[in-house]
């Protein structure tokens, strides 16, 4: 049985998948000037990065391409209620999601794995445990050394993101249709099997229920990225790409929960959305990383283990830039 801790981190959902969702697809946009101007908005990350001898080496271009692949590790919270405070205070304590989306060398599209939050990995200079320790270990540097060492790969940028202003993003594309594979009740709302439409506060539901179903955090992480594929589609149509109202409110929306590395700025962001302009929703594709189930470590902690042998094959496709029919079954 979980303890009150665990069950009040179980509240603190996976919410990944429309924050880091959202800046993938405001970059593949391709924004104007105007639109990008408020990304100067956003909060910067002071020390985003490892020292450089502990990294592997830049990515350089896959043959017959100009530019490298771009990785970006994109870390969720939704535990911030005062919007004052900076995203990054106490980001340790309160980190629930972790995910890296890959942008190919042709930037024909945009790959996001999420990595549960409970793999137990090792972490340099600390041992086995969850993968979230990390962050609690050595803040943000740390977990970029974690997870640039579970997949041989270089992160060349991260965004951390808040989920707060989730309902709000829902709303402002004027909520999103999805096809739910199976019924469910939780709460006292239901959610019929088929074509339904989910406003802000269902879509938080939608995407947060796990105890509704017999494998948990599995299910949810499929209805995540059930309700990501939605809403892209909402996103990239061309009523919402060429509605200036829309897309200012969706990234006024967005600025005060996201937060870059350094790097990742204006120009930056103009480049690759410019290179990504005909991305569309059929482009973007999502995975788990390969898990072979949970069990119990130190102390009857429950943990995910990740399924090293299937990981090899994520490693090479990392690599080869290979990752667009990419499905691996989670577990």
């Amino acid at each position: 049985m979980e303890d009150e801790s665990s069950s009040k981190k179980s509240k603190k959902v996976s919410l990944w998948v429309l924050g880091s969702f959202l800046v993938a697809l405001l970059i593949a946009a391709g924004l104007a000037w105007g639109w990008l101007s408020k990304f100067q908005d956003f909060e910067t990350i002071g020390e985003a990065f490892p020292e450089e001898e502990l990294r592997p080496a830049i990515t350089e271009p896959a043959e017959g391409h100009d530019d490298p692949a771009v990785n970006i590790l994109l870390l969720g919270s939704d535990s911030r209620a005062d919007t004052s405070k900076p995203i990054l205070d106490d980001l340790g304590s309160r980190a629930d999601s972790i995910m890296v989306a890959h942008i190919p060398s042709d930037r024909s599209g945009v790959q996001i794995m999420s990595i549960m939050r409970d793999s137990w990995v090792d972490i340099p200079g600390h041992g086995q445990s969850k993968i979230n320790a990390a962050l609690a270990y050595g803040g943000v540097p740390l977990m970029v050394q974690t997870v640039e060492g579970l997949l041989d790969q270089r992160i060349d940028h991260i965004a951390v993101i808040d989920f707060n202003g989730f309902k709000n993003l829902t709303d402002a594309v004027g909520g999103v249709e999805v096809n739910n594979p199976r019924a469910f009740s939780v709460d006292g709302m239901s959610f019929a099997e088929g074509p339904i439409t989910l406003d802000g506060d269902e879509a938080l539901i939608f995407v947060r229920e796990r105890y509704a179903f017999s494998d948990g955090d599995y299910s949810r992480a499929a209805n995540q990225q059930l309700f990501m594929r939605s809403f892209a589609q909402e996103v990239l149509t061309r009523d919402t790409l060429t509605n200036p109202a829309k897309m200012n409110e969706l990234v006024e929306t967005t600025t005060p929960y996201v937060a870059f590395d350094g790097d990742f700025g204006i120009s930056q962001m103009l480049g690759l959305g410019t290179s990504m302009s005909s991305v569309r929703s059929d482009d973007i594709t999502s995975f788990t990383l390969p898990t072979t189930g949970t069990g119990r470590e130190s102390g009857g902690q429950s943990v995910v283990y990740v399924d090293w042998d299937e990981l090899e094959e994520v490693r090479e496709r990392f690599n080869n830039d290979d990752l667009a029919d990419y499905q691996p079954e989670p577990y």
